[in-house]
């Protein structure tokens, strides 16, 4: 799910934090004591801290490491009363930072927090007003959420937010009378902290912050907004992702006048915005609305929030939302967001219904109107919002030229106008003319050319600078000499640039990302690229040439694929943070160097499409692989024994060198691998049983090897070839960051996956994904296809030719529904081709040819269609065959009728027919002739037969001449 800025908010709990902390939070009476002289703290108080203490398992930072000695109110984390000594303020929270929610959504995977429990030693600290242990994994035994926190009755500030609780929220909260500031909740769902009743909160009549973000509400139904209207005091409330059903409340008196900031994102209201309760909050200053499934128009009422500081409707797919003339009265705007809405209109239609105030009064500071489809030109109205910060206007619909108005916004220092392929017109020096305070530009995947002249003096120093797929060549662009200095981000992929790089171009002193794959670049590396501070480096798919050079020392991504580097592999890798290599189709020789294997932190090897040789290294310490491309080289030796270890392995393939062996039977321990491809080695022996285990399996090459043996039985254990299976990019299945992964991976070794089916050889990328086969021709495969191979029905490629396979073919192979490409072709299969491949509608390849097959060859709608140039060359080779397309007849039982060829047949003849029907008469009258002459027991039955019918007929003739005569008289 798409993020935010999260900025606001987080201001907004450090402002409110200081507020309460140091005003409505704080002691009114007596003064702070905090590492100072003073009364020094109280005995039991501090033996109640020490107590607390003792409950922390793990304080991996040392944060307690001054929690010892006499004064307490010199520990870090407390502070006391000048005048009593007494601990009023306990503050041990860890300290919020954005990019933690990414890398450690549950805190109990961050060795960084506390470790251990709440301990109830802390109701000794009678005087406590302020305690803070949020981002901790406090969680105790059990989990819960301490009831005897309710009875910590001085407490005006309460912050557990981020702690993974579980249970139900212990309304004994609701004894704390004096509460200004409760937020609790945590961004883990696999912890179920949940409360269905919280009237509790009634009892708190100070309260003026409430977040219980990522608390389960919905068993609180319809009554949460009726609840929070009886607490007057309240002027921020935070409830997002707590699974509530709806804000169409209908509220007699509207209560929460002192109502400034409201968060509800990530519910599922899934109505309209009109039926909400929340727009009669005139003193609304944030309002945000992300991701609540909320639709249709605004309602009038927005015009009366006059106040309105953020507002944010993203994320709530609305096409066909009308842009209020109530916008122009909010003034005090300082950031609309409408992205990933889905909305259709015009562009200028929304320029012209912002906020329509002048001078100082317009404070519009950030526009969000990404992933939407917003049509049309960028009108020259932009340039009056001259207070913008930030515009995003990437992935729409917009057409035209970008107009030079928007060099007037002196204040913006993010601009985003990519993924808009037709926009288009050129860029020049007066668009950044008055963007002095611009830091980030992305104009990548549009149609533009930046043309400026090569002394231009840029009035900016960009940070981050996305040009991908724009016109910014052949010639390098000589005016980003200026910027090398502060740009940490540069990607210039895809924008036509030719020859050599210049050599001022390397002196990068900060930047961490630079792209410039897919150009005609050619020339070679710097000799020293050791002590730059690349992160990732993308050079992939131009022609540089000449020896790779040792690597930047803190990279964590090396792309330079499709070139023509030449020499060995740098013998000493030096990159321990190194999590993705790609070095494929190169001229690079020599062995892998041992030093490889110090790559610990490895996930991604691609050194495919080479000239290495000698033995794969056995890096044991290397266990975290999801990646493993080495084909096409001269490697030889046996399968890697050091893959054990690497049970997160996704992608392997070594096909095309010259591995021998076995294949281990520890290979199912790679219980996550989708793609194995080990074709055209020389591995040999039995296929292990045990790959049959490997249930998320999609993707079995074993082809061109010496392998032996029965296939294995158990095929239908391989569930990631089934319909009912595992699904790569199912939510379910991954989570969302392994799901990103899997898709970056493919992406990024595009150009190398080539497959063999339906008799040619295809080029897959993302679409690999969905591709699922088995090949396991080339082989010396003996045995009958085991009959469960027909449960995989997820199969589109099935290859088991040039084998030695016996038996029948499964008659039940009409059931793999999804098979595109069957080859089973130069085996030894006997009997009749089952009736159930006509069953196939997807059926576009098929190869049944030098088997001893016998029977009609069935046929339908699919099959009739299949190899239409000559249909024969699929059953060429099997002489029992016949039926079409062959041309061997088939007798009424359906065998073969020998000597009988289509080819053989006459044309239609006259004469020849009028002399065989007279012959055929003669011939048959003498043989009734002779058969009465010569057999009496013939001639007498057929004598006495015909004296029988000659009565019949003058009896009857007799009759209906007498009836008739009767008539006319």
């Amino acid at each position: 799910m798409p993020m935010t800025n999260p900025l606001p908010m987080l201001l907004t709990i450090v402002c409110a934090t200081l507020w309460l902390t140091g005003g409505a939070g704080a002691p009114q009476s007596q003064h702070f004591h905090d590492g100072g002289t003073g009364t020094g703290c109280i005995p039991s108080e501090r033996a109640a801290l020490l107590s607390f203490k003792k409950g922390i398992t793990n304080d991996s930072t040392n944060r307690l490491g001054s929690w010892h000695g006499q004064d307490c109110c010199r520990w870090r984390g407390v502070t006391c009363s000048n005048r009593t000594g007494n601990v009023l303020m306990l503050h041990l929270g860890y300290p919020i930072n954005p990019d933690d929610f990414f890398f450690y959504p549950d805190v109990c995977d961050d060795s960084r927090t506390l470790f251990g429990e709440i301990s109830p030693s802390l109701l000794l600290l009678e005087h406590l007003e302020h305690m803070d242990l949020s981002r901790n994994c406090l969680i105790g035994p059990h989990g819960r959420m301490p009831s005897f926190l309710g009875s910590m009755k001085n407490l005006r500030y309460l912050n557990l937010s981020g702690v993974p609780l579980n249970g139900s929220v212990p309304p004994q909260l609701g004894n704390l009378s004096k509460l200004q500031y409760l937020e609790i909740g945590s961004r883990n769902c696999e912890y179920g902290i949940y409360s269905k009743d919280i009237t509790w909160l009634t009892n708190l009549p100070l309260l003026q912050y409430l977040g219980m973000g990522f608390v389960d509400l919905s068993g609180i139904a319809r009554d949460w907004a009726h609840i929070l209207n009886m607490i007057p005091s309240l002027r921020v409330i935070s409830l997002s992702d707590c699974s509530l059903g709806s804000a169409n409340q209908s509220l007699a008196y509207f209560n929460l006048t002192k109502l400034e900031e409201l968060d509800l994102s990530d519910n599922n209201f899934d109505h309209t915005y009109r039926s909400s309760w929340f727009w009669r909050a005139t003193s609304l200053k944030h309002l945000v609305l992300m991701d609540t499934g909320l639709f249709g128009q605004l309602p009038d009422a927005l015009g009366n929030l006059t106040s309105l500081i953020v507002l944010d409707l993203s994320e709530n797919v609305n096409k066909d939302m009308m842009i209020l003339q109530g916008l122009k009265n909010l003034c005090s705007l300082e950031i609309l967001d409408l992205s990933y809405s889905g909305i259709n209109r015009d562009i200028a239609e929304l320029m012209e219904r912002l906020p329509l105030c002048t001078g100082e009064n317009l404070q519009l500071q950030e526009l969000r109107l990404g992933f939407n489809s917003f049509t049309g030109t960028l009108p020259s109205s932009i340039g009056r919002f001259t207070s913008l910060s930030i515009l995003e206007l990437n992935n729409n619909n917009l057409s035209g030229s970008v107009p030079t108005e928007i060099g007037t916004l002196t204040n913006l220092t993010s601009l985003d106008l990519s993924n808009n392929n037709i926009i288009s017109g050129v860029i020049t020096k007066e668009h950044f003319v008055g963007l002095k305070s611009l830091k980030e530009i992305d104009l990548s995947f549009t149609n533009l050319s930046v043309v400026v002249d090569a002394d231009w003096i840029q009035p900016f120093r960009l940070e981050s600078a996305k040009f991908a797929s724009c016109h910014l060549g052949p010639l390098f662009p000589v005016w980003l000499h200026q910027q090398l200095l502060q740009i940490t981000l540069l990607d210039i992929s895809s924008t036509g640039l030719v020859g050599n790089i210049p050599d001022w171009f390397w002196s990068f002193s900060k930047a961490a990302y630079l792209d410039m794959s897919y150009n005609q670049l050619n020339g070679n590396l710097p000799a020293q690229m050791s002590d730059m501070a690349f992160l990732v480096l993308n050079l992939s798919s131009n022609k540089l040439t000449g020896q790779i050079p040792a690597f930047p020392r803190n990279i964590r991504k090396l792309d330079i694929s499709n070139n023509s580097f030449s020499g060995i592999m740098p013998h000493k890798i030096e990159a321990p943070l190194l999590l993705t290599l790609v070095m494929s189709s190169n001229q690079i020789g020599g062995t892998i160097p041992e030093s490889i294997c110090r790559l610990q932190s490895l996930l991604d090897l691609d050194l495919s499409n080479n000239l290495l040789e000698g033995e794969i290294p056995q890096c044991s310490n290397i266990k975290s692989l999801n990646f493993l491309l080495l084909s096409n080289n001269n490697l030889s030796g046996t399968f890697p024994a050091f893959l054990q270890n690497c049970t997160d392995m996704l992608f392997l393939d070594l096909a095309w060198n010259n591995l021998s062996g076995r294949l281990p039977s520890w290979i199912w321990e790679l219980k996550d691998l989708q793609f194995l491809r080990l074709s055209h080695n020389s591995f040999s022996g039995n296929i292990p049983s045990e790959i049959t285990s490997l249930s998320y399996l999609q993707y079995l090459d074993l082809s061109g090897n010496y392998f032996s043996g029965v296939i294995p039985p158990h095929l239908s254990n391989l569930t990631g070839m089934t319909t009912k299976g595992y699904d790569p990019l199912d939510p379910s299945s991954n989570s969302e960051i392994e799901m990103d992964m899997i898709i970056a991976g493919v992406d990024q070794f595009n150009d190398i996956w080539l497959v063999i089916t339906k008799g040619q050889q295809l080029k897959y990328g993302r679409g690999l994904l969905y591709f699922v086969s088995i090949d396991l021709s080339g082989n010396y495969l003996t045995g009958e296809i085991p009959l469960d191979i027909t449960s995989l029905d997820a199969l589109i490629n099935l290859n088991l030719s040039s084998n030695r396979l016996g038996g029948k073919i499964p008659n039940n192979i009409g059931a793999m529904w999804s098979l595109e490409s069957l080859d089973l072709s130069c085996n030894k299969l006997s009997g009749e081709i089952p009736w159930s491949l006509s069953n196939l509608t997807s059926l576009s390849y098929m190869n049944l040819s030098y088997n001893n097959l016998s029977g009609r060859i069935p046929s339908g709608r699919q099959l009739d269609t299949l190899n239409a140039d000559n249909p024969s060359l699929m059953y060429i080779g099997n002489s029992g065959l016949c039926g079409a397309p062959l041309q061997n007849n088939c007798s009424g039982n359906g065998t073969f009728i020998p000597g009988y060829h289509r080819s053989n047949r006459r044309k239609f003849e006259p004469a020849s027919f009028h002399i065989g029907v007279v012959l055929g008469l003669v011939v048959g009258l003498w043989m009734v002739f002779c058969a009465l002459l010569f057999l009496k027991t013939w001639s007498v039955a057929y004598f006495r037969l015909f004296d029988k019918l000659c009565d019949k007929i003058y009896v009857f003739v007799a009759v209906k001449w007498a009836s008739m005569t009767m008539s006319a008289e």
